[in-house]
């Protein structure tokens, strides 16, 4: 498990190494907008399986993933003219959207047994060059062991992933990031929010109301 201390100085580096770890199928701790998240290639089956036995989730939950901009998440999803109203309002940003996935080509995991998807575009310089480089989902989960907790404190994130069988391959260490809750996520299938988190559902409700 390397681990490489993450400037804004050395940016071009931290996006050198970690496009190298993408491409070949391996999983990087990067710090995002909200908590430190663990970022694969979300198209690889070989990715996607290390992030959930480095995670230790079972597959029948589903992980959220990263897009670039509004035209990928189209792709990818169903999403009507009043969704695009709102996701316009929150994107890019903490907010985690569920919707109806268009095709189910993904490595399990992905996408749910019931058809659909979570996606978000985050609003972090390192994670949006990425996803401009590599030009293809990642996986926008948290990086901690299932059922522990999600964490903006590099100590307590390397702690998780000490002396565990399956590691990241390389963890960008950025210290301690501003304190957050992960991100809100909101079914738009039905408009029920499914976490409250870094946006309070009074903000989502008050921006679905926006949009009507």
């Amino acid at each position: 498990m390397e681990r490489f201390k993450f400037l804004d100085e050395n940016l071009r580096e931290a996006l050198k190494r970690t496009q190298k770890i993408i491409r070949r199928g391996g999983v990087i701790v990067c710090p995002t907008d909200t908590v430190y998240g663990l970022i694969a290639d979300a198209k690889s089956e070989k990715a996607v399986t290390k992030v959930f036995q480095i995670k230790k989730r079972p597959l029948n939950k589903p992980i959220p993933i990263f897009v670039k901009d509004l035209r990928m998440a189209k792709g990818l999803a169903i999403i009507n003219k009043f969704q695009e109203k709102f996701l316009k309002k929150v994107w890019p940003g903490k907010v985690t959207v569920v919707l109806r996935a268009k095709s189910k080509n993904f490595p399990k995991g992905i996408v749910g047994k019931d058809g659909k998807i979570g996606l978000r575009i985050p609003n972090y310089k390192i994670i949006n060059q990425l996803l401009l480089m590599i030009n293809s989902p990642l996986t926008g989960t948290s990086a901690n062991i299932s059922e522990k907790p999600e964490s903006t404190k590099i100590k307590e994130v390397l702690k998780q992933f000490q002396n565990q069988k399956y590691q990241p391959d390389l963890i960008l260490d950025a210290g301690n990031l501003k304190p957050s809750k992960p991100s809100t996520a909101v079914d738009l299938t039905n408009f029920k929010i499914l976490r409250e988190g870094a946006i309070s559902k009074k903000e989502i409700l008050d921006k679905i109301k926006l949009c009507k």
